[in-house]
């Protein structure tokens, strides 16, 4: 998928300080004033922030910030230290049907085919879905992906940009209004990358999920997000949110408004020298 907003002013837009989007959409995760504490490390501190329903949010920062942690809190796979969570407007663990995650690595069984790990996210969740229903659905999101003709294969017959197509297909077929995603592109090769950013681009105008997607590359960020959340290095705080208001799809080296956002990122690390950000250029 290619092309280029025409005529589009610089795409920067800072919400409110914090953090809440500027949107009608009705608030699907809230963190208030959470802080996470592992032994003497101090991650978060009175961190706040809300995400609308249907919006796609990156989590920016450098390595070890919390990024990951954050989506872990999010997911309820971690407790706060302090402070309040709610997804979906439940406490995260009660709200878990309403997740599914897409790791770095797609984690597939490796001696199923692509048609059975997809299905077995159902079996999973819901073991009462017949196994021929379960295949169908696995078989329309596998059509949804592009691997239409790869149902029958197995992990190590695909690259690792059709696996992590199977991932997201497997998250999706618990029909979650929630999807986290941590790092999924990271290990793919720069080519890979951007396909697959042009493809869940396309993947989330169709299905409208709430993604938060964790990212360290500024590229990426700008090129998916409705709004990014930036993250300091440790210890973690809210530098700042950026609302990308350009539409899709994006390619940040053909729009001078992109640029111009990616700068405005890069610009909040001066005096942060240890920090490397990524970038496709």
């Amino acid at each position: 998928m290619t092309g280029e907003a025409q005529g589009v002013a610089t795409a920067v837009e800072k919400t409110r300080p914090d953090g809440a989007a500027l949107t009608t959409g009705k608030p699907h995760i809230e963190l208030r004033d959470v802080a996470v504490t592992f032994g003497a490390d101090r991650i978060f501190s009175d961190l706040t922030l809300t995400i609308a329903e249907g919006e796609f949010v990156c989590l920016l920062g450098p390595s070890g910030c919390g990024k990951s942690t954050m989506i872990r809190i999010i997911g309820g796979l971690i407790d706060p230290s302090q402070g309040l969570v709610r997804v979906a407007g439940l406490p995260p663990l009660a709200a878990r049907n309403a997740l599914a995650y897409v790791f770095q690595s797609p984690r597939l069984v490796p001696w199923r085919n692509a048609r059975d790990n997809v299905s077995l996210a159902i079996e999973l969740r819901t073991p009462s879905v017949a196994k021929a229903e379960r295949h169908a659905r696995a078989d329309k999101l596998l059509q949804m992906v592009g691997l239409a003709r790869d149902i029958d294969k197995f992990p190590a017959m695909l690259s690792g940009g059709e696996r992590q197509r199977v991932a997201i297909a497997r998250a999706l077929a618990v029909d979650p209004s929630i999807i986290l995603m941590d790092e999924p592109f990271s290990a793919l090769d720069p080519d890979t990358r951007r396909r697959m950013r042009a493809d869940l681009t396309a993947l989330w105008q169709l299905t409208r999920k709430t993604i938060v997607f964790v990212t360290h590359d500024l590229d990426e960020a700008v090129e998916l997000a409705d709004r990014i959340v930036v993250f300091s290095a440790k210890p973690t705080r809210i530098l700042d949110t950026v609302a990308i208001t350009e539409p899709r799809p994006r390619t940040v080296s053909a729009s001078a408004g992109l640029r111009a956002t990616r700068e405005h990122l890069l610009q909040l690390f001066q005096g942060q020298s240890s920090i490397r950000w990524e970038t496709d250029t």
